[in-house]
Order: C-alpha cells, then sequence, then structure tokens
C-alpha cells in the first residue's frame, strides 16, 4: 500500500470520522476533546487511561464507541481480589478428560478496563503484558489477541484508599491520559433530561474492525518533515532533568522526564490527529495539540513542585512554549 495512492483513504477516513461524531452524539452529551483522544489512540494502535471522577459516564463512553466501531467489547471490573486467570482465562479439565483453555474477557477488540488502581499489581501487570505483546501465556502455551485490540482503562483521581497505583514503568504502557471533566451546565441538563425518560437509542456502526486495521497501516505512512520529528524528539529529551538540553522547568521541577515511546507516541499522534483534520502531513502544531495528553503520565515531579503547587499541566505549558 503506497500512502501517494491512499490520498483518497484519507479523505475517507476523514468522512467516516464525521459519520462517528455524529453517531456518538446520539448517546454522549459533549466531552469532544475525551471522544477525539480516545479515537486518536485507536487509530495509531495505543491504549488510553480515563482519569475522572465516577458519573461521568466513562463507561458508557467506551460502551458506545465500541458499538459504533463495531468491535467486540468487554468489561472488567477491577476489584482486590481479581486473579489475573480471571481476565486472562484458565485451563479446565473437561469431561473427554482434556484440558481445555477458557478464554478470559481479555479477549476482546476493547476491554475496559474499569478501575484499574483497585486490583493488585499482579492482576495490572497480566493485564499490562498483554497490552504490550497482544499474547498471554497459558500453562506454557502463547495465545494470540486479535486485531484490533485496544485496552481503555478508567481511574478515579481521588480515591486512594485501598488502590495499586500503577508505577511509572507500566503508566508509560498507555498512549494516552485522558482526563474527564465534569459537563458544563447547559451540557448537564441536556444529560438529565435524556437519561430520565424512557428512551433508548439505536447505534450503526460506521466502520469495521478490517477498517481499522486498514487506517491503523495507512497512517504510519503518513509522512513527517525532519523538522516535526525533530521536534517531538526535542520537547521529549527537553523533559528531562540533569542534560545538556534540559528545560529550566525539568531541571527545576521533575525527578523523571518522558522516555523514547513519549517521542513515539508524539509523531503517531500527531499524524492521525493531522488526517482527522484533512491534512496530509503533521506540523508542529499537531504534536503540540496531542503533546499534554501523552506527556500528563510519564511526567514524575518533585517536592519541589509539590511545594509550591505546581501542576503537571504548568510544566507541559513551560515546556511547549
Amino acid at each position: 500500500m503506497n500512502y501517494k495512492d491512499n490520498k483518497e483513504a484519507v479523505d475517507a477516513l476523514r468522512l467516516t470520522y464525521d459519520k462517528f461524531f455524529t453517531e456518538i452524539q446520539k448517546v454522549i452529551v459533549g466531552q469532544d476533546e475525551v471522544i477525539k483522544e480516545v479515537i486518536i489512540a485507536i487509530l495509531s494502535g495505543g491504549h488510553g487511561l480515563l482519569v475522572g471522577v465516577p458519573g461521568l459516564a466513562k463507561t458508557l463512553l467506551v460502551n458506545t464507541i465500541a458499538q459504533i466501531l463495531g468491535l467486540e467489547y468487554k468489561r472488567i471490573q477491577f476489584t482486590p481480589d481479581l486473579m489475573p486467570s480471571d481476565i486472562i482465562g484458565t485451563e479446565i479439565f473437561d469431561s473427554n478428560k482434556d484440558f481445555k483453555f477458557i478464554k478470559g474477557p481479555l479477549f476482546a477488540n476493547i476491554v475496559l478496563a474499569d478501575e484499574i488502581n483497585r486490583t493488585p499489581p499482579k492482576t495490572q501487570a497480566a493485564l499490562l503484558e498483554a497490552m504490550q505483546e497482544r499474547i498471554v501465556t497459558v500453562a506454557g502455551v502463547r495465545y494470540k489477541l486479535d486485531d484490533p485490540f485496544f485496552v481503555l482503562a478508567t481511574q478515579n483521581p481521588i480515591e486512594l484508599e485501598g488502590t495499586y497505583p500503577l508505577p511509572e514503568a507500566q503508566l508509560d504502557r498507555f498512549m494516552f491520559n485522558i482526563r474527564v471533566d465534569y459537563p458544563s451546565v447547559t451540557e448537564e441538563i441536556d444529560i438529565v433530561r435524556r437519561t430520565t425518560v424512557d428512551h433508548k437509542t439505536n447505534l450503526d456502526p460506521v466502520i469495521t474492525k478490517e477498517d481499522i486495521i486498514f487506517y491503523q497501516k495507512l497512517i504510519r505512512q503518513v509522512p513527517v518533515n525532519q523538522n516535526v520529528l525533530e521536534y517531538a524528539v526535542n520537547l521529549s529529551t527537553k523533559s528531562r532533568p540533569g542534560l545538556e538540553n534540559s528545560a529550566s522547568v525539568s531541571d527545576k521541577y521533575i525527578v523523571w522526564g518522558a522516555g523514547p515511546r513519549a517521542s513515539q507516541y508524539l509523531i503517531l499522534g500527531a499524524k492521525t490527529f493531522a488526517v482527522l483534520n484533512g491534512k496530509y502531513s503533521p506540523d508542529i502544531e499537531d504534536v503540540q495539540a496531542i503533546a499534554p495528553a501523552i506527556l500528563r503520565h510519564r511526567l514524575v515531579k518533585n517536592y519541589k513542585a509539590e511545594a509550591e503547587g505546581v501542576s503537571v499541566e504548568d510544566i507541559i505549558h513551560e515546556l511547549l512554549v
């Protein structure tokens, strides 16, 4: 597949994206930026961590997106007693006296890991290994997960008791940290009006999983100018304290900065963002547009930042200036 010969496919993706928004707005009120970032992650082949307080329709959002994309969807409610076998699957001894593998909910196209920080590290690690390798191993046998495969995990930012925070190395496997904020007053009035009547909305799939795989390959063929590539890499390296080209805000407020995976995701995300906005190649503004969602879970603040009330968002703003 040659990118130059597939500009019509790029245009078709843009039209499909518009149809997708039309469908999802039948159910979801507002949250346009959240929806856009989820779609960018999916088309880029990445995973997303949705961070927001309860009641903001994170589960409904993921379920709706899965329906419109025509993908198999499974939801896992993470709890303190959840074991790796509960999500991966297990072997049973059947009536024919043979071992048979029963697949767990991880075998789906979109997996919603609800409240991922409520389950112990052993189960978190099983999920995160599958995210990275797209393969699970049970009793020495490797099972490949279906393509496309995406994990959208949710996390409550205000609860700490009874939780197991994800280590930075595991957070790094998520392409985006997506903030889900409260709706506006007007949006909340619309939400209450829609959800307090007896009405069921029918959704029409606008794309197939084969189309998604095709578009993922197409995105990777989008050309990137050298100056955009260098900007993305320099943005990541500026966030690392103690280096020759470190930003002053990094030396002052950051313990650990973004790794090379951030640079990769900045380019992939910028490619997708550009295509969805009708462009055939990304520019620096496209990198800047998706940078906060990629960097906010990869920067580790020091005590000075905490003491002075400096947020990760403030640091990212300084890096982008």
